[in-house]
């Protein structure tokens, strides 16, 4: 079991290697070009890829295996890697299913389709630390359920 994540603008990079380097967990961190991300720690892998589309994402899904588990909040990716048995968890805290699958993917292009007309979509609110401590509460229990899986 290890830890994959999209590493390029996720926002929780410091609450993971946190709980992997607590937990003993690898992780592998995909990143393109234009991130450079400067980790040391032992049980930390970093993948740098180029910057054309997707590059990460296709890095990110040939090295996902059934049982890892997986950081993103690319909904395309998150559909990817629970085809291939992963647990796939957004930074804003929650599990990809098959059950919110379908809707995500149907609000993103909802979403898409009103940028495309120049609509007002939903503001973004900026991440807070109570963000973040909610992310790692529950990134941690889904670690350790997946370690008494494997």
């Amino acid at each position: 079991m290890k830890i994959l994540v999209d590493a390029d603008a996720c926002p929780v990079k410091e609450n993971i290697l946190h709980i992997a380097n607590k937990l003993h967990i690898p992780v592998v961190l995909v990143a393109d070009t234009s991130h450079i991300l400067n980790i040391t720690q032992e049980n930390v892998t970093v993948v740098t890829v180029d910057k054309a589309s997707d590059s990460a994402d296709f890095a990110i899904a040939n090295r996902a295996n059934m049982g890892d588990i997986a950081v993103t909040s690319d909904y395309g990716l998150a559909s990817m890697l629970l085809a291939k048995c992963c647990v796939t968890v957004h930074p804003n805290g929650f599990s990809y299913t098959d059950d919110n699958m379908d809707r995500l993917l149907f609000e993103r292009h909802i979403s898409k389709e009103a940028r495309k007309k120049h609509r007002k979509t939903p503001h973004i609110k900026k991440r807070t630390k109570e963000d973040n401590e909610r992310f790692e509460k529950y990134f941690y229990s889904i670690c350790l359920k997946q370690l008494q899986l494997s």
